[in-house]
């Protein structure tokens, strides 16, 4: 991995991502990070397969990823993203907590077996408050986009 002044990651395994963020199976969403650009985008990828809990109860005889791990998937990335920008700052001692979505628009579906590419820009960041712009899409066809709103919390109390 590049060292901490470089502003670009070319990429970044599933245990740099399991020390940046506190989701675990089955709520982690974010397999690889593909490229990161500190301050700016990462671009993520989520493998799924039919052995993911969600689909076997979403729809058992249609399985699709339901639209709120989509989004939350697109959050994980955004996380990521605020952590490796800020990562000599105290966020990494902080959780991170949605806001709000914005403009959320499901395209087409994602089914087992997909490799769903996430994309998130910084949009703008005051203090703790973050704004991204996320789009997840499957062999480059748009699947989802929103706009997503977070804020890093002290799990102690305070910010």
């Amino acid at each position: 991995m590049n060292g901490k002044n470089n502003s670009n990651i070319s990429q970044m395994e599933i245990r740099e991502i399991l020390n940046l963020l506190p989701h675990r199976f089955p709520f982690l969403m974010v397999d690889k990070i593909l490229s990161l650009e500190k301050g700016k985008i990462i671009k993520a990828l989520k493998n799924t397969t039919i052995n993911e809990p969600f689909f076997q109860g979403h729809f058992p005889s249609y399985p699709v990823m339901p639209g709120v791990l989509i989004l939350e998937a697109l959050a994980q990335a955004g996380g990521i993203l605020a952590y490796k920008t800020e990562e000599d700052d105290d966020l990494k001692n902080m959780l991170t907590f949605f806001n709000g979505i914005d403009k959320a628009r499901f395209r087409r579906p994602i089914f087992p077996g997909s490799t769903v590419i996430l994309e998130v820009e910084l949009i703008k960041r005051k203090q703790f408050v973050w704004l991204f712009h996320g789009i997840a899409s499957v062999d480059e066809k748009l699947c989802a986009e929103a706009d997503l709103m977070a804020s890093f919390i002290n799990p102690g109390g305070g910010r």
